[in-house]
């Protein structure tokens, strides 16, 4: 039986098209023609001996084979992006210092500390998980040379919009809310000590919608929210990302509250040309961000 041997060139075009939800928009990032496109497209089907997209109205949809030729497209292009990146910097040498909201301090930094790690064992990573406000205050100082950051409206001299993510109200995994919006009685209100960009978007929307709330629970931290709760003292406010198994997201119109906004999510850079460990970091920062992205958002 012949073995099936597929085109990397390939796999980026199609990942690189579902990515940006459209592949003449693929086309024009990796400058391409959009009939070059189309023949990769056709060839890619070729390979896999089977049907990847299927008609959705008047544009495309995955297949189940289209789906799960995506997920294997976009593994292959990232062990091949990191064993290029190996091979091509292997004397890469330096220290890097790289800040992050807490959010992503379980999902994201095992991750990204992994793959750099393996591809640059010469270089030493001081990795700092604290709040939005010192993040940036320490990108602009120096003191970091990247800083993965919710958006507040403050721009530094060397930033990154990398996308939105949607807020949500969080309630404990198990049994119901604890509270309606049918009860009468304020909301109990989960959250981290002020300033809080998430909390000031609670008491906003809540505030709008004319629903009475309180301050139930208070903590300095991300973990103690997650108690607290999980445990039922009251709802709180975050994105699905980092998301520990305890909590779930609530659909707000089943218990009368407020939908709520997106929140922005910035890369910080110390510098306009960060040095070459640091800008490789920067890399795989935004590659997880990306995917992470890419599963809230599904």
């Amino acid at each position: 039986m012949r073995r099936t041997i597929f085109d990397l060139d390939v796999l980026r075009t199609f990942s690189t098209g579902m990515e940006l939800g459209n592949f003449a928009k693929a086309a024009e990032r990796l400058g391409r023609s959009t009939s070059a496109v189309s023949a990769q497209l056709k060839k890619l089907e070729e390979q896999a001996g089977t049907p990847i997209f299927r008609k959705a109205g008047r544009g495309l949809a995955l297949t189940d084979a289209g789906e799960t030729m995506l997920g294997y497209a976009r593994r292959l292009l990232e062990l091949n992006d990191e064993a290029a990146a190996a091979v091509h910097s292997v004397e890469l040498e330096g220290w890097v210092r790289l800040g992050l909201q807490e959010d992503f301090g379980e999902t994201l930094l095992p991750d990204v500390l992994g793959r750099f790690a393996r591809a640059h064992p010469k270089v030493r990573i001081e990795a700092r998980v604290v709040r939005n406000a010192e993040l940036l205050e320490r990108v602009t100082s120096g003191k970091l040379d990247l800083a993965l950051a919710w958006s507040d409206g403050t721009l530094t001299a060397h930033c990154e919009r990398i996308g939105e993510v949607p807020m949500r109200w969080i309630g404990p995994a198990e049994g119901q809310p604890g509270w309606q919006a049918a009860s009468g009685e304020p909301m109990p209100l989960a959250s981290l000590e002020a300033p809080c960009l998430l909390r000031s978007a609670a008491t906003k929307a809540l505030d709008e919608a004319g629903i009475s709330w309180r301050l139930a629970f208070v903590s300095p931290s991300l973990g103690g929210l997650w108690a607290a709760t999980a445990a039922g003292l009251g709802l709180t406010i975050r994105t699905p990302i980092g998301l520990p198994a305890k909590v779930r997201p609530l659909a707000p119109e089943t218990i009368g509250l407020p939908d709520l906004p997106k929140l922005g999510l910035v890369l910080h850079r110390a510098e306009a040309e960060p040095q070459p460990a640091a800008a490789r970091l920067a890399e795989l920062v935004l590659q997880s961000v990306h995917g992470a992205l890419r599963e809230v958002l599904a």
